[in-house]
């Protein structure tokens, strides 16, 4: 995760409601100060796409909020860039509530703070590849000479020179993407919303799509919030994961949190098909210590136990965790580490669900 720290975040969610249903909504609208949206709303038609949802998101992070179908990933998402506009909450843009704002400012910061990326591509079909990723540089009233420079540069960035002139049916799925994303980076965002890019692509392309926005993200530090309902891509990619059941967040943290402590049944469920052994580091489970153990091996923190335990004999039981300066940070038992992979302990209450943590 990066360094900057969620005491001063790039996005926060607070108190974040989203009701769908005419009587709902107007209930919790007339609601007194006293008086809370779900008492407001018992009796109605409401369908709850999200449930006082509470997030911070750190400058240059990125964040993937992820649940089954119908949990309300994708709605808070459209929450935070205003597309559904809160029925009751905050939604902080550095130091702007944009759930306060009227929609001509809203419009103004989608055009020049944030990029959007949908699973459906979302390309004007006669436009060609270079057209679309000018578009929205056309619609903010940039010069044309400029549009077709950034245009060019942005094609060039997620690989696909010489194909600037393919409209999108002559591109495949994966590279109508690629497009897709260069559009929205074309206009410098702050803040990229993703909501389940790769899902419609093939296992393979896939891949390749997240190691190319794992690449990007480390050249552009965007601050990023990507949706999906795969935690083996959210493993892959995130800084940090929010996990959503029925539009409540059931619990939020890095990976390795989630998979050795799951908040419940339902978070234990999500992870369990993830191998514990790849992604987990010694970092992850050392005890920090500024000493190491006597006569143990050294292994980086960053080694994941995986590698510990191929490049280790069963006869050491205690590593050494050392920093990139080869300093030690934490010791690590192997024995303790098995047992751990074996039974993941539950997430005490607090790691769950209450607060903006």
């Amino acid at each position: 995760m990066p360094e900057a720290s969620r005491s001063d975040p790039k996005i926060r969610c607070r108190g974040l409601w989203k009701l769908f249903g005419t009587a709902a909504e107007a209930a919790c609208a007339k609601r007194a100060p006293d008086t809370s949206v779900e008492q407001a709303i018992d009796g109605t038609d409401a369908i709850i796409g999200a449930r006082d949802v509470n997030i911070d998101i750190a400058r240059g992070e990125l964040f993937v909020i992820m649940g089954l179908s119908g949990s309300g990933k994708s709605t808070v998402l459209r929450c935070i860039a205003q597309l559904h506009r809160p029925s009751s909450g905050d939604v902080w843009l550095d130091d702007a509530n944009l759930a306060a704002m009227p929609e001509s400012s809203l419009m103004d910061i989608r055009r020049h703070r944030m990029g959007m990326v949908f699973q459906n591509f979302g390309l004007v079909p006669h436009f060609t590849a270079l057209q679309n990723i000018a578009f929205p540089l056309k619609v903010r009233g940039e010069a044309a000479a400029d549009c077709a420079a950034k245009a060019a540069e942005m094609l060039s960035l997620v690989g696909l020179d010489g194909r600037g002139d393919a409209y999108p049916s002559e591109l495949s799925g994966g590279q109508q993407q690629r497009v897709g994303i260069a559009r929205s980076l074309a206009v410098d965002p702050e803040v990229w919303l993703l909501d389940e890019p790769f899902s419609a692509l093939d296992p393979l392309i896939r891949k390749q799509l997240q190691d190319e926005l794992l690449a990007l993200q480390a050249r552009l530090r965007k601050t990023i919030i990507f949706v999906t309902h795969d935690f083996s891509e959210a493993v892959r990619l995130a800084d940090r994961i929010a996990i959503m059941r029925d539009g409540r967040i059931i619990q939020q943290g890095r990976a390795a949190e989630l998979l050795m402590r799951p908040a419940d049944d339902y978070v234990s469920r999500f992870v369990g098909d993830v191998s514990r052994l790849q992604v987990l580091r010694l970092g992850d489970v050392m005890q920090p210590a500024t000493t190491g153990s006597a006569g143990a091996p050294a292994l980086p923190a960053t080694t994941s136990l995986e590698d510990m335990l191929m490049t280790t004999g069963s006869d050491v039981t205690a590593i050494t965790v050392v920093d990139a300066d080869g300093q030690p940070v934490g010791t690590a038992n192997r024995q303790n580490i098995l047992d751990n992979i074996r039974n993941p302990q539950p997430a005490p209450s607090a790691s769950q669900q209450g607060s903006a943590g």
